[in-house]
């Protein structure tokens, strides 16, 4: 008897109401009317509005062959457009040559037409909304057994982002005078900055000083073979830049970064505890190999303690997971964006992301090809500068002077062509201590004399940079902690080791 009742009261229980997708045909028909009382009409909506921004079917067709008439220098209007659109059908009872006659009589006005435009536009992203949230629903009821919960999240994310992004009203041609402010904006910043640099400071005086700092949606390429350290140079830029972090909060609540920035390391080789591990031993001056054998004493453990306090509330996030396409890692960025806000992108390293499945059975050069111009196009979107490290092919080793350039990238094509600035790292004592002659001979001793000279030294050589010049910049580099650090210019201070 009980689920005779339930199953009656949900017979007898009213149907929900149909609701009609949020549209106003009265705004389309007045925009459409001005624009063929007058085409100039046409300009102050062509920068965001597309026929499809229509909900009548009939205006889409009515602005497409009016914007395509107009941008051929032709007239648009009631009589030139009735050709254009088949005549035996009536449109809200009338027929076409009418309809259009209606239109283009209650007209608004050109000074109107931008304010009908954005009305016809926002009521077109509430629809494209609605139908991302209807596809949400019906993907999470009918996804197969293989689609990962966190692949649908993601891919609505992706398109949330990309219509809040795509299609807003400003853009187009600025005076001059708007591009000077935001110059002399950019001019305060640098000022009012450590370092006063247009860009985030590496931390590292000569390269800033050759860089300008880290410049906002710059592609930044750092590469280099294995054992040259370029992943400890990225965290040491990454920590360099999350400790310099200073924000202002607005009245709104929302923060501005004054000083430094937020820091996001996706690390697709190493653990985060690793990472972590890292950062620890480059503050603390204890080598992470020490840390890990448990080779400290008291005193070291203090000190790890206090760095540890200190790195606690770094405004650094790190996202460990392997094997993460381009789209994935553009979603999760995004998201970071969006809820702590984000300054700087680094990603170790190009090699280990991965493309779109149709990308990958190709081949491997178009895979990178897509990986690059997406990280580009990310960098812009999201107008934070985007340091991702790289990988070198082997012809290097195959040379006398082992010093990278621009055709040693590997995929070097898409790489090269992309990036903003191209950095290589390159230490020559990675290549002469494995080079060690006999020793007590003559070639051991001149060894020893190569050896005290480069010592605790690192080039970081810039091979390509847009906004700047080229050239070869000196670091010191702290094998047993990985890390860089600048290079006294008087190079006296340096203790020379015994060998």
């Amino acid at each position: 008897m009980a689920l005779e009742s339930v199953a009656r009261k949900r017979v007898e229980e009213p149907a929900a109401p149909y609701r009609v997708a949020p549209h106003n045909v009265e705004a389309e028909q007045s925009l459409l009317g001005a624009i063929l009382v007058n085409n100039e009409a046409l300009y102050r909506v062509s920068d965001f509005l597309e026929p499809e921004h229509f909900f009548e079917p009939v205006h889409q067709q009515i602005f497409d062959i009016a914007r395509s008439l107009i941008r051929t220098g032709k007239l648009a209007s009631p009589i030139t457009l009735k050709s254009f659109l088949p005549a035996d059908v009536d449109i809200a009872g009338l027929p076409v040559p009418q309809y259009l006659a209606r239109l283009a009589a209650e007209a608004t006005t050109v000074i109107n037409a931008a304010d009908y435009g954005r009305t016809v536009y926002d009521l077109a992203v509430r629809r494209e909304l609605i139908r991302i949230g209807e596809d949400m629903v019906i993907g999470a009821f009918d996804a197969p057994v293989d689609f990962a919960p966190r692949d649908q999240i993601e891919e609505a994310e992706r398109r949330l982002y990309d219509l809040a992004e795509v299609g807003r009203y400003g853009g187009g041609f600025q005076k001059f005078e708007s591009a000077l402010t935001t110059a002399i904006d950019m001019a305060a910043r640098a000022y009012q900055r450590d370092g006063k640099l247009s860009g985030l400071a590496s931390g590292l005086r000569d390269l800033d000083s050759k860089m300008g700092g880290l410049q906002s949606s710059d592609l930044i390429i750092l590469a280099g073979r294995p054992g040259m350290g370029k992943t400890a140079l990225a965290t040491n830029i990454a920590y360099n830049v999350a400790r310099a972090w200073r924000g202002e909060v607005h009245a709104d609540g929302h923060i501005n970064t004054v000083n430094g920035g937020i820091v996001a390391f996706f690390s697709l080789e190493m653990s985060a505890e690793q990472l972590a591990t890292r950062i620890i031993a480059e503050q603390s001056g204890i080598s992470s190999s020490t840390i890990r054998r448990g080779g400290i004493n008291e005193r070291d453990f203090e000190k790890i303690k206090d760095v540890a306090v200190e790195l606690q509330h770094l405004p650094l996030f790190i996202d460990e997971t392997g094997g993460l396409t381009v789209a994935q890692l553009a979603a999760r960025a995004r998201r970071l964006k969006r809820q702590k806000g984000m300054d700087l992108l680094v990603i170790d390293y190009i090699q280990l992301l991965q493309g779109s499945s149709r990308r990958s059975q190709e081949n491997r050069v178009q895979e990178v090809t897509e990986i690059t111009t997406n990280l580009k196009a990310l960098a812009k979107e999201l107008n934070v500068p985007i340091l991702a490290l790289s990988q070198l092919s082997r012809q290097v080793e195959n040379r006398d002077d082992k010093r990278p350039q621009l055709s040693d990238l590997r995929e070097s094509g898409s790489i090269e062509q992309d990036a903003d600035v191209v950095m290589f790292v390159f230490r020559e004592e990675y290549y002469l201590s494995n080079k060690e002659p006999r020793p007590g001979s003559d070639e051991h001793l001149k060894w020893q004399t190569e050896m005290a000279a480069v010592f605790g030294k690192a080039e970081i050589i810039i091979g390509k940079q847009r906004h700047g010049p080229t050239g070869t910049v000196n670091v010191h580099f702290d094998a047993a902690v990985t890390r860089f650090d600048n290079l006294a210019h008087e190079d006296l201070t340096q203790t020379q080791p015994q060998y």
